[in-house]
């Protein structure tokens, strides 16, 4: 399963009431560092697609969310399980640290 994209509208369904931990990437068009991870986000997807759901929400076509849980820079990961934000990664990385994180984090 390919990365998902949300919205402030669907938010609570597809992350916060979602029953598989759930990695929101936080990021913009303008945003060269969040195109550079896209790829990498979109293969970890795929291959930790049993275990996690990543999703995308653009933080200028959505703000409320953003807002709520105070995203201040991007590109942001935020894993979600049982609806709680319980770790956050800023910045561009590699995929095998951005993997390497997550799994960590699962």
């Amino acid at each position: 399963m390919a990365t998902v994209n949300v919205t402030d509208a669907s938010f609570q369904a597809d992350v916060l009431d979602s029953s598989k931990p759930v990695l929101v990437d936080f990021w913009a068009d303008w945003c060269g560092p969040c195109k550079m991870i896209a790829p990498a986000l979109e293969e970890i997807s795929e291959e930790l697609a049993d275990k996690v759901t990543i999703a995308k929400m653009d933080i200028m076509e959505n703000t409320g969310v953003p807002g709520e849980i105070g995203v201040q820079s991007i590109p942001l990961m935020v894993l979600f399980k049982d609806g709680k934000p319980v770790a956050q990664k800023l910045g561009a990385a590699p995929k095998s640290q951005l993997k390497g994180w997550l799994e960590s984090e699962l």
